[in-house]
């Protein structure tokens, strides 16, 4: 059997704390030192970043390499860790993660046996996670949820795409495709979608997840999930297989919301429409709540998803729609969304 050695490639910029947390945990997986190498591509820091990784090269034996570059974005960083490695496969992590002991290894395991030149991971948590981020993770990742939407292996809702915070390729995979685009968001679906296109096989590997520590408050959460509503439309026009019909569906939720409420104020078959809503609403939360006790053993987690679900599914679905009129029927040009104090 043939051998893989893995470039595990990191972008970040001004993230040395998150830099120093990653790097620890992935001091501790159990695989071979001289099979896998890590970069981290610094996207024009000017924080301590580089001072974190020349200590963390010099506690830990594994294979650490420091590039940096002027500021251009996430995709730009990545694409210099791809130029620079030697690996014979190709691992992207967020900086926001930390990685179990078995990591790699369940991905080279599946690599191996699944002959794939391509693969996604699941995100998940941590139990020392603050409520409000278990609160996220759930809402980001339940069936019950938009994050059912994101398709992975047996669910079938929606298509599945690797995501940047855990994913990768072979090298000779990225020969043929090239590497990311200049986008501000959604940039792994549109690499991811050329993956598929390729015909090349891509494997979800479910026992090969990362902690996902997302950097966010209700007020940042609100802001990404809002760009990601524009940026479906943006992939839309660049591509229109990257938008499938279930993806609408929070938009088309948004809209109905908004237009029983204003049509309830004075139509009353409207309000009977409103009060069948709101209590089949409730009555999700209320499973949504008692679910993610099960899952995290804990009250506080449950009790934001009142708050957590609602800002998730309308901040798409305005996100949404306000491209999509923008785009697709004012025909203007692409839109980013929130830019400014983006992480405040």
């Amino acid at each position: 059997m043939k051998y893989y050695k893995y470039s595990i490639i990191i972008p970040s910029f001004n993230r040395a704390d998150e830099i120093f947390e990653l790097l620890q945990s992935l001091a501790r997986i159990k695989f071979p030192l001289e099979r896998f190498e890590i970069i981290v591509a610094d996207d024009g820091s000017t924080d301590n970043t580089p001072q974190v990784v020349e200590q963390m090269r010099h506690l830990f034996p594994f294979d650490l390499k420091y590039f940096t570059q002027t500021n251009q974005g996430p995709g730009a960083a990545r694409n210099l860790g791809m130029q620079q490695a030697s690996g014979d496969f190709f691992i992207f992590v967020d900086s926001d993660v930390t990685v179990p002991q078995d990591w790699l290894a369940n991905i080279d395991r599946a690599l191996h046996q699944e002959q794939a030149a391509a693969f996604g991971g699941p995100d998940t948590y941590r139990k020392d996670f603050p409520a409000l981020l278990k609160a996220i993770n759930y809402s980001m990742t339940s069936f019950l949820t938009t994050g059912g939407l994101r398709g992975k292996k047996g669910k079938k809702l929606a298509k599945f795409y690797p995501r940047s915070f855990n994913m990768g390729l072979s090298r000779q995979l990225w020969q043929k495709i090239g590497g990311f685009s200049n986008l501000r968001h959604g940039q792994d679906i549109e690499f991811s979608n050329r993956i598929l296109k390729s015909g090349a096989k891509v494997i979800f590997v479910p026992d090969a997840p990362v902690f996902h520590k997302r950097r966010t408050n209700l007020r940042r959460f609100f802001k990404q999930v809002f760009n990601w509503g524009v940026a479906r439309i943006n992939l839309y026009k660049m591509d229109r297989q990257m938008l499938e019909a279930v993806h609408a569906l929070p938009a088309i939720a948004t809209l109905i919301v908004l237009l029983v409420t204003v049509l309830a104020i004075f139509w009353q078959p409207a309000r009977i429409l409103f009060e069948i809503g709101l209590i089949l609403g409730l009555l999700l939360l209320l499973i949504s709540m008692v679910d993610a006790f099960l899952m995290y053993k804990e009250f506080k987690p449950a009790f934001y998803l009142p708050i957590v679900i609602p800002f998730q599914i309308f901040g798409y679905g305005l996100g949404f729609i306000y491209n999509f009129i923008r785009r697709v029927i004012l025909k203007k040009g692409a839109k980013v969304g929130f830019q400014r104090n983006y992480y405040k």
